[in-house]
């Protein structure tokens, strides 16, 4: 890792003089810096676009997969570059699998899905072909090709490396060279990363280019073939979406953001049942790992109201055995935020909360991280809120602590459940803990509306179930 970061811009790494300030989130010392020179969009546009096109569309779906697949090889060949690294982001080595073998696995189930489902050359025939006269002699059909653009990705801080290749991938596959710009307080991994990908010399020239710091004119200079896909909050992208140009130009632009996440208690699950222990283990796992720091975490457990305060009493159980602290200790089972002004956000945003919601679990009060040096890092005590009457109250509905923050709220009756469900107005993924098909034969449609992927969990599909937050 250099000491000052660099764009990687038209085929050269720029920027040598330290402008923003970048600490580890686990002891607070400064560990890199942004540069200060301007980076030159128009540039590296048009590097992406008399470069990387054609040496992209020079390859086929089928040689573009084999570099995809190249490339997750080599990724996790040099894994441990990336792990000493990532150590500085809080994340634990657990947490540090999910990015960067997360990513390299991502690339190779890209790479598989070009193999195995798109054909040679560069076009995909949809088919069938739609007779368009009486004879049979005109006829119509569909085809996918290459949009010939150059797709931009803003990427949140989460997951520096996981972020970087699960937008690059689709786009590289699919004939986009990609511009890439990470969330500049956990840059400094991304940079390592894309240190690799050149290194690795397994891209053709202008695939990928790295911009560290702010994006200028990059959006202003986008065109209509161009896309642009955007992780980090609701209230970003809906500056972003509207941008003049990109509404001009009607330029797609794609945004993963806020999503409270719900995790569903059925009526029929008692405290003496095996799915009661499955629903606490699940919130208590959403809420630790990556620090909660993820966008499918728990955010909302919404139980019968009856078993209320026995779901309190254990999930305050298990998270008091969470060892927090320094993630390169063994004994450590969460560490730090990705930085302190997350840290700051997240303390913000559960005095928010607060006004409708009580503590049920955590709040920062004697709350000491373990580990030398940690007194200085973004740590954040593991917080339980219960509001117990979250029919009145939109904040817990509509406020994301991006932390390892989670809101109890009771129900009567699944409809209920499934109204509260609803409140989050769109949300990643959902889990419904029950043994009933009844149950879930009703509720699953109705909270389909409203999520993008719905976990049934019971005691049978535990054993193999990977989780709340995976498909």
């Amino acid at each position: 890792m250099s000491t000052t970061l660099q764009s990687y811009i038209a085929g050269r790494w720029i920027g040598r003089e330290a402008a923003q300030s970048l600490r580890s989130a686990v002891n607070g010392k400064a560990i890199a810096s942004t540069h200060a020179e301007a980076i030159d969009f128009a540039e590296a546009l048009a590097h992406a676009r008399r470069v990387g096109i054609p040496a992209l569309m020079a390859l086929d779906f089928q040689q573009r997969a084999e570099r995809l697949k190249a490339l997750a090889k080599y990724i996790a060949a040099n894994k441990e570059t990336l792990y000493a690294v990532s150590a500085h982001t809080g994340a634990t080595r657990a947490d540090g699998w999910v990015d960067i073998e997360g990513g390299a696995g991502t690339l190779a189930a890209y790479a598989g899905i070009g193999s195995n489902e798109l054909p040679s050359g560069n076009l995909v025939h949809e088919g069938p072909a739609f007779p368009l006269g009486k004879k049979g002699g005109f006829a119509g059909t569909h085809i996918l090709v290459p949009r010939g653009g150059v797709a931009v990705h803003i990427n949140a801080f989460n997951f520096p490396v996981w972020g970087l290749l699960e937008k690059f991938a689709p786009s590289f596959l699919a004939g986009m060279p990609c511009i890439g710009k990470p969330a500049t307080a956990t840059s400094y991994l991304t940079e390592a990363v894309v240190r690799l990908i050149v290194q690795s010399g397994i891209l053709p020239e202008g695939s990928l280019q790295l911009v560290i710091g702010g994006t200028g004119d990059l959006l202003d200079r986008l065109e209509g073939p161009d896309v642009v896909t955007f992780t980090g909050s609701a209230d970003t992208a809906a500056r972003l979406r509207v941008h003049p140009n990109l509404v001009r130009q009607s330029i797609p632009f794609n945004a993963e953001a806020d999503s409270l996440n719900c995790a569903i208690l059925a009526p029929d699950v008692t405290p003496d049942d095996e799915e009661f222990d499955l629903f606490v283990k699940e919130v208590a796992r959403e809420m630790t790992v990556k620090a909660g720091q993820k966008c499918t975490a728990i955010r909302r457990a919404i139980v019968p109201r009856q078993h209320l305060d026995a779901v309190a009493e254990r999930l305050r159980a298990r998270l008091a055995k969470t060892v927090v602290g320094d993630p390169s200790r063994e004994d450590v089972r969460m560490g730090a935020l990705a930085s302190h002004a997350q840290q700051a956000d997240v303390a913000e945003r559960v005095a928010e909360l607060r006004k409708g919601a009580e503590l049920v679990y955590g709040g920062g009060d004697g709350f000491s991280p373990v580990g030398e040096g940690t007194a200085e890092g973004a740590f954040f005590a593991p917080t339980l809120l219960l509001s117990r009457k979250p029919l009145e109250h939109d904040a817990v509905h509509d406020i994301e602590a991006f932390g390892p923050v989670s809101t109890l709220m009771p129900y009567e009756g699944i409809d209920e459940a499934l109204a509260l469900a609803a409140r989050g107005r769109g949300s990643l993924v959902g889990t419904l803990v029950t043994r009933d098909p009844a149950t879930a034969a009703k509720a699953i449609p109705v909270a389909a509306a409203w999520h993008g992927r719905l976990l049934v969990l019971d005691r049978e599909a535990a054993a193999e179930s990977t989780g709340h937050g995976s498909p």
